[in-house]
């Protein structure tokens, strides 16, 4: 198995990497581009382990760049939807040697380098999907400390944390991790140079950087990359690139469905094989829709950012595949711990997931306290409760964080949201703890119905409390056109009850 992204790239003339409308560029193509933006990096005194954010638009440039210049330096993807202050906070947080804008494009993200004297390169995209030129917008030059190819032991990628219940903190990934769990989602997933992927993620994102992109290219395959999710022009893209398997966040899967009926032969005269969701659960009820819909199999995968993605999948058929189980361990070694003595559980016992393996992270960057709380007995914590069934199987209960402690009961957001999301005017449904004067925390819920549905709080709870114990109730249902999202697609469980206004 290679163990650099350099060595995963081949000089084939299969296509790699594509965009709607535009020629693809080949593995061969991207092999020299690769090269090629190597020495450009190191004629100006950039080398390996040196950090170059990334601030571009979804697309082929975004794969793309990452890609080749993680072969020579190591690649700090951004969101672009950043302001001026978080641009700053996160250039500087990096110590970024150099940071990448698209040619004419407007954004924040140059004044706050300038302020903080980051040196700027314009990526030019060439008419070829994927293919680009790299200029000094700013006066660089020098010698690297460390020139040529990457090691397996360099950095490629370091991503913060969502840092949605404090600071973010800063993921180093090297070769060894991204290689690892690309080839560890190809081998789940049965990839090969005749798939072609459909890349819907943000390319910010460790889901779509590795799953969608890197797992692609290292099983010799393609991926086209599309500007977004878009929901109206998912299915041309559909039907003009015909993809075998596409990955994404289940709330993007979810509002596919209304349209999937008037694009019927989109889907039936296409080549898909299957449909992989990831980066959060997947509600039973839309699993079989899906399934429905789309006429194969829904493979619902379990990652996070310091796995550098992939830690279980559940397999492809004729395997056996669970609603409500994120499947097998996919990768690294996957255990459930006590989190009171750090003790490992038997099969069936609730605790905290915990995993070890070639794809995990080596420890948060200058942040000794966080390292001493994520790694025990050289287990990493990942923060999630769950347990294993007796065949191996992986079933979440929520985040440690996100467990709702009402008066001391604890309760599972996810079983409540199974249980609302089983009602038919319901569409999305997503339990959070809101602040209670005495019990400490409460149960709520915010739901998106479905067209024209009536908001009946009365009704949705006396449905619950004939499905769970009467703790296990939400006490307030909020009624949305929209449940909140993070950048990637995430609904937004923590701090919700605050987003909302609710208050003891």
């Amino acid at each position: 198995m290679p163990d650099t992204i350099h060595a995963l790239l081949t000089a084939t003339d299969v296509p790699a990497i594509g965009a709607p409308d535009r020629p693809w560029l080949s593995h061969a193509a991207l092999h020299g581009l690769a090269h090629r933006t190597v020495a450009a990096l190191n004629a100006i005194g950039i080398g390996r382990n040196d950090r170059v954010a990334l601030v571009l638009p979804n697309g082929p440039e975004a794969a793309t760049a990452f890609l080749a210049i993680a072969c020579g330096a190591t690649t700090a993807p951004l969101n672009p939807a950043y302001t001026h202050d978080e641009f700053s906070f996160y250039l500087q947080d990096l110590r970024a040697s150099a940071l990448v804008v698209l040619a004419g494009a407007e954004t924040p993200a140059r004044a706050a380098a300038a302020s903080l004297g980051i040196p700027i390169l314009t990526l030019t995209p060439r008419d070829t999907a994927g293919d680009f030129a790299l200029h000094r917008e700013t006066p660089m030059a020098g010698t690297p400390t460390h020139p040529g190819l990457a090691t397996p032991e360099d950095t490629a990628l370091v991503l913060h944390t969502s840092g949605t219940t404090s600071r973010p903190k800063i993921v180093p990934l090297s070769h060894i991790n991204v290689t690892t769990s690309a080839h560890n989602i190809g081998r789940a997933l049965a990839l090969t140079a005749d798939d072609v992927g459909l890349n819907i993620m943000p390319l910010f994102h460790i889901h779509g950087l590795i799953a969608a992109a890197l797992a692609a290219v290292a099983a010799g395959g393609s991926v086209c990359c599309t500007p977004g999710f878009n929901a109206f022009r998912f299915f041309g893209w559909l039907a003009a690139i015909r993809p075998t398997w596409i990955s994404a966040v289940p709330t993007m899967f979810q509002a596919l469905l209304p349209y999937a009926e008037r694009n019927h032969a989109a889907i039936t005269d296409g080549r898909l094989r299957l449909l992989r969701t990831s980066s959060a659960s997947l509600p039973a009820p839309v699993m079989g829709e899906l399934e429905a819909a789309f006429g194969v199999p829904v493979i619902e995968s379990y990652g996070m950012t310091e796995a550098a993605h992939q830690m279980a999948s559940n397999p492809l058929p004729p395997a056996e595949r669970f609603p409500g189980s994120v499947g097998i361990a996919a990768g690294p070694e996957i255990a459930i711990m006590d989190v009171t003595d750090a003790t490992l559980l038997p099969v069936g016992v609730p605790g905290e997931v915990v995993i070890r393996g070639r794809n995990v992270t080596a420890g948060y960057e200058a942040n000794p306290e966080a390292n001493a709380r994520a790694f025990v007995n050289g287990w990493f914590r990942t923060g999630d409760e769950g347990f294993l069934d007796a065949a191996g199987y992986l079933r979440l209960t929520g985040r440690l964080k996100e467990i709702i402690v009402r008066g001391g009961e604890k309760v599972s957001p996810l079983e409540v949201d199974a249980v609302l999301l089983a009602h038919p005017t319901v569409v999305q449904a997503l339990t959070f703890a809101m602040p209670h004067p005495k019990l400490g925390e409460d149960v709520a819920a915010a739901i998106v119905l479905a067209a024209g549905a009536a908001p009946d709080e009365t009704g949705l709870r006396a449905h619950c409390a004939e499905r769970l114990a009467a703790f296990k109730v939400p006490r307030k249902i909020v009624f949305l056109d929209e449940i909140p999202k993070g950048a990637t697609g995430k609904l937004q469980r923590i701090g919700l009850a605050a987003r909302l206004g609710i208050t003891p």
